[in-house]
């Protein structure tokens, strides 16, 4: 175990008070923050259930991205539009000289059709992969976007008392662009979101459709995992499905190395280091059923908490893919493609905010959570600045989470109430962040 790693997080497991902090919290701004994010829940409730009623694809939020330039304008926020495709970004500039601190949204839904009966229930449809698909804000991105909002509303009628500068970056397809296509997170910071000015932290937030509202949940270190996308075609030689001895069957092999493929995790990952994922999610191949096919391609996806892990990983599924076909007389080519570095909540930076977390939801509803496998393209910002990404309650008091529909399925459901604590909480880590000492 890292030296680091454990006074860190036994200090958060214990609630000890973190050591010698660099940040001193300008606990005077609090109560103004707390009124005025209370005065915006109808408004935030508005945008968020327009935005429902009218998801947009990644890379095609236009009308998103509209809404969202109109209300920084009305907010008197400098506006970028147009940054990685549909992007917005405002700024907000303090009545005194200071660093720059970066708040972040996602904006793009996902090709699923709704099934929640709610009044503001998406019925809009759009082309996904040459097929006509429902599209819903099935991951809550609505919400964030109306959180922002919301921050940005506050921080704006704060803007005399701040120093520095408060960067609101709107992000397109966070859940990832068409084939092809460049966008997200990665282009954002390829086209200089962090500068001009310079970003000297970010933070962001995520609801959750199994956090009970009320809740802030946080991890420092690997909070959410890498996730890679791999391709491994096998060849081979077809021959008629009566004579299989004729050919170099590509299926059998195909077969062989996705059962190789799960000893990786189970036999070849020290999981008491990290969690780690192995799926395979696509097989295709062939085209009758008495043919033998020439080849087969294998897809799926690999979820990792740290990149030692995660390189360890990636050799060994060309080891393992290469070698059962070269015993089997075929061959196997892996492609192997990072879609999101691991989303890493910055230690120290953790343990510096950790008490705006608490003033803002309480101490007893700000709780350590586990791991998740799931992934955030927020990761490319952290591995540029500090950055921190915490989750925020969006289930019904009294609800289990069994008893919820998950993320990205079609009766996602978020309880609007919880939405008001993320805006406190993104204002507050921002005015905090600012006010603090370096």
């Amino acid at each position: 175990m890292k030296s680091l790693r454990f006074p860190l997080v036994a200090s958060f497991v214990l609630g000890i008070a973190p050591l010698a902090p660099t940040l001193a919290q300008n606990a005077s701004l609090h109560p103004r923050i707390s009124k005025l994010a209370e005065n915006t829940e109808q408004e935030v409730i508005g945008w968020r259930r327009d935005l429902h009623e009218h998801p947009e694809l990644g890379n095609q939020e236009n009308r998103t991205a509209a809404l969202v330039a109109e209300q920084l304008k009305k907010l008197g926020i400098e506006v970028q539009t147009g940054v990685a495709r549909t992007g917005v970004v405002g700024i907000l500039r303090g009545g005194k000289p200071g660093r720059v601190v970066a708040l972040r949204a996602d904006m793009d839904a996902l090709p699923v059709t709704e099934a929640t009966n709610l009044p503001f229930a998406s019925k809009a449809t759009a082309t996904y992969n040459g097929q006509q698909v429902g599209v819903m804000h099935a991951c809550g991105h609505d919400t964030h976007v109306a959180m922002l909002l919301g921050a940005a509303e506050v921080l704006s009628k704060m803007r005399k008392d701040l120093p520095g500068t408060v960067k609101f970056i709107f992000q397109p397809a966070e859940e990832g662009s068409l084939p092809g296509e460049e966008g997200g997170a990665r282009l954002m910071v390829k086209e200089g979101v962090l500068t001009n000015p310079t970003v000297d932290a970010i933070f962001g937030v995520h609801i959750n459709a199994q956090t009970e509202v009320g809740t802030l949940k946080y991890r420092p270190e690997g909070t959410m995992a890498s996730s890679d996308v791999f391709k491994i075609t096998v060849k081979g030689k077809s021959a008629h499905g009566a004579y299989p001895w004729l050919s170099v069957d590509p299926v059998v092999t195909a077969a062989q190395i996705i059962t190789g493929l799960q000893t990786i995790i189970s036999r070849q990952t020290e999981l008491t280091e990290d969690a780690a994922v192995l799926t395979v999610g696509m097989v295709h191949g062939g085209v009758r059923n008495n043919i033998i096919p020439e080849q087969v391609e294998l897809t799926g996806t690999i979820r990792t908490l740290n990149k030692d892990m995660q390189q360890k990983i990636w050799a060994a599924v060309r080891r393992t893919a290469t070698n059962i076909a070269e015993s089997a007389g075929a061959t196997a080519e892996v492609e192997i493609e990072n879609y999101a570095p691991v989303t890493f909540n910055n230690p120290r930076l953790m343990e510096q905010m950790l008490p705006s977390l608490r003033q803002v939801a309480g101490p007893e509803h700000v709780v350590l959570q586990k791991a998740v496998t799931g992934a955030e393209d927020f990761a490319f910002y952290q591995e540029k600045v500090p950055g921190l990404f915490v989750f925020v309650g969006g289930m019904p008091k009294g609800k289990k989470p069994s008893e919820t529909a998950p993320h990205h399925t079609s009766g996602f459901f978020i309880d609007e109430s919880g939405l008001t604590l993320g805006v406190k909480a993104l204002a507050t880590l921002a005015s905090d962040y600012l006010t603090s000492k370096k």
